[in-house]
């Protein structure tokens, strides 16, 4: 409508510097509208800072606010586009009147603790027994003594014994972690609603069949299977032309050449506001409601969401799906899609659709999930929907340890994970990115990551990461920030699948200059080593860019043990075993997940 709306912020970037000289920036990328869970609301983690030494806003329209000593742990509104009456309101929000009511984040003291309930029961008990001897003493032969003093000893005995063997959780941890929660926008996340059972049914079928790539002989889950975390248990995976699952994978045929970047998880695509994909963020939702993506205008209008659109791509990529000009495929005919150019993408798709609904169980599958298309109306965008509808539905999980406790469920965490989570968002500055409910800020960083394997694209044997997709120097070797749940079970982690333990992650984040001088490349397998350059230059290039900006910190041995408790309370108990969806068959008759045994 006419006058100014949510949407003219978009692009806006804020930077924030705190004393110790760390900066943080987010740039807004939402916004649509109000009350659809995209307003413009940006999280900065800040710790146990007080007060930000510097807040600088760069509008989209080009204009530029700084403003000095802004007390922390509290929500900001600013109102825009910039006049006199919005600037006013904009310091009475930043510099409020000092107030002579002391300002607290402590939550109320709640005594009917399940600790507390369960003393007081065993002290009931007790006592009903210990008047029950006293009325019956004479016939027992018991004196009053005997009786007063020994009901007090096993009162306190049982007392002891319970609290040591169930201590109750620190609630000086409890009450931190509760502001720090709220500074890092650390709510529980939502869940998109489900789509038709028949949608989910053919995005199984499709997930698991080779039909969708050019040789015929790798399918999605090849790479991201349930049994492994989603991903492939490899740094950097094997795509078309290989044989084996996980590390047992190898190359048998056609180019050896691995594919650039690590198999991103699809767990928990089927949470509200996860619409930002892939590691350099090349499909994202805009604030129009339309889509960013490698196709541009070749896109169709009728894909569901960023799930979908993501889905539209793995089978147009050579090393992954496609396949190259001049293979065969599994049955020893010309690879068609791989004849094609790599901007052909309509031709693609068009072709893929063609081969998939040749086959009778696939027709039925579309006719029954969309009713009321024609097949000859079908574009690969509803195999791509269905493909979303059943990766969102069949692996977004909210039972971690970490999410009943943001439920509300004061014990489900371990007293060491809980000591972990104060650290994540506190002393740690994990928070500082990995933050809201998606535990990630979509937002792209350089964290210096060894830049090992072979590249990407014509910057070989680099891997520029966002800037590849913006050509900002600002992005250069920018990652999209991950979102950590299941995060222990992902592994290696990083966009090339750098570190093998999460130790080795976080010491990397603690100090990136002293983990990449001293990274140990005997953990990369000798693919990983053949594609590597070798070169100390290109392995510290992320380090020596403009971009990179990463304070080091100090944490103990004992915190970083208290801290992957913390990540493996992120975990939920359902990831772990999800033997039970792989299907017996797929339609085309191919071999179920492709050339996997």
């Amino acid at each position: 409508g006419a006058g100014p709306v949510n949407r003219d912020a978009v692009g806006s970037r804020v930077i924030v510097r705190t004393a110790d000289g760390s900066v943080q920036t987010r740039e807004v990328q939402n916004g649509s509208s109000l009350g659809a869970g995209n307003e413009l609301r940006l999280h900065f983690g800040l710790g146990t800072f007080e007060t930000v030494e510097e807040l600088t806003i760069r509008w989209a329209d080009g204009r530029s606010q700084t403003f000095t000593q802004v007390t922390t742990n509290r929500q900001i509104n600013l109102p825009y586009p910039l006049d006199a009456a919005a600037e006013a309101a904009q310091q009475t929000a930043l510099y409020p009147p000092a107030t002579n009511e002391p300002a607290t984040n402590e939550p109320a003291t709640n005594p009917l603790t399940i600790n507390n309930i369960l003393i007081a029961a065993n002290i009931i008990a007790w006592l009903a027994l210990c008047l029950i001897i006293w009325r019956t003493r004479r016939q027992l032969g018991v004196s009053r003594r005997a009786v007063v003093w020994g009901g007090a000893g096993v009162i306190l005995l049982v007392t002891a014994v319970y609290l040591l063997t169930n201590p109750p959780a620190n609630p000086t941890t409890q009450s931190t972690l509760t502001t720090q929660l709220a500074q890092a926008g650390a709510i529980p996340p939502v869940q998109l609603p489900a789509a038709t059972e028949a949608e989910i049914e053919l995005g199984r079928a499709l997930f698991w069949d080779p039909i969708l790539s050019g040789n015929q002989d790798t399918a999605c889950v090849t790479c991201h299977h349930p049994n492994l975390g989603t991903g492939d248990a490899l740094a950097l995976s094997i795509g078309t032309g290989g044989q084996g699952l996980g590390t047992a994978r190898q190359f048998v045929r056609g180019r050896q050449i691995l594919i650039p970047r690590n198999a991103t998880p699809v767990y928990n695509l089927g949470l509200a506001g996860m619409d930002v994909l892939f590691w350099d963020g090349r499909v994202s939702l805009l604030a129009d409601g339309q889509f960013d993506s490698p196709a541009n205008d070749d896109l169709p209008y009728t894909l569901n969401n960023a799930v979908a659109v993501q889905a539209m791509f793995p089978v147009t990529s050579p090393d992954e799906m496609r396949g190259h000009a001049g293979d065969t495929d599994v049955f020893g005919e010309s690879n068609r899609l791989g004849n094609l150019k790599s901007y052909q993408f309509s031709a693609m798709w068009q072709d893929l659709m063609a081969r998939i609904l040749a086959v009778p169980g696939y027709q039925e599958l579309f006719q029954v999930a969309y009713p009321g298309v024609p097949l000859d109306e079908m574009t690969f965008a509803y195999a791509a929907n269905a493909l979303a509808a059943y990766q969102m539905d069949t692996f977004t999980f909210l039972d971690s340890p970490w999410d009943r406790y943001l439920q509300g469920d004061e014990t489900a965490l371990s007293a060491e994970a809980l000591a972990g989570a104060a650290l994540f968002y506190g002393k740690a500055g994990c928070a500082d990115c990995h933050s809201g409910s998606l535990l990630s800020d979509l937002q792209f960083h350089n964290i210096g990551v060894p830049q090992i394997g072979p590249g990407k694209g014509n910057e070989e044997p680099l891997d520029f990461g966002r800037a590849r997709e913006t050509g900002y120097d600002s992005d250069l070797f920018a990652f999209r920030t991950p979102p950590l749940r299941n995060v222990a079970i992902t592994g290696p982690w990083m966009h090339n699948g750098a570190y093998s333990s999460l130790e080795a992650v976080i010491l990397h984040h603690l100090n990136p200059r002293e983990a990449v001088a001293n990274y140990d490349f005997g953990q990369l397998s000798a693919l990983m080593l053949a594609e590597d350059s070798g070169d100390t230059a290109v392995h510290t290039a992320a380090l020596n860019a403009p971009s990179f900006a990463m304070p080091t910190r100090d944490l103990t041995d004992a915190e970083i043990a208290e801290l992957i408790a913390f990540l493996e309370a992120l975990t939920s108990p359902t990831a772990t075993d999800l033997s039970h969806v792989v299907p017996d068959a797929v339609p085309s008759g191919l071999p179920v997940g492709g050339t996997i045994d």
